[in-house]
């Protein structure tokens, strides 16, 4: 019997716990990411799509990215307020 009341306890504990997180979850997926406003690399300039293959996407403070390869990524991460920076004036101007 306390056995059955402890296998009890932890469920419902385990339970309770649960909750917060499943709310964040919900949290997260219902936000919509900013669009890339480019058709540039925001690193290297270079055009997305072009010789380099299929963008390298992510997403970065709610902002996606993309860069025309992932290696453009270890630059990108070295100063990305320089870059985001310049991913938000794009924005601004062409809206």
């Amino acid at each position: 019997m306390k056995t059955l009341k402890c296998l009890i306890l932890t469920a419902v504990a385990a339970g309770v716990m649960a909750v917060p997180f499943a709310a964040r979850a919900a949290d997260t997926n219902t936000a919509k990411p900013k669009p890339y406003p480019l058709t540039t690399c925001v690193v290297s300039g270079e055009k997305l799509g072009g010789d380099m293959g299929d963008p390298y996407v992510f997403m970065h403070e709610g902002r996606e990215v993309k860069l025309c390869c992932k290696s453009c990524l270890k630059d990108f991460n070295k100063n990305p307020a320089k870059y985001m920076k310049k991913i938000e004036t794009a924005d601004k101007v062409l809206k």
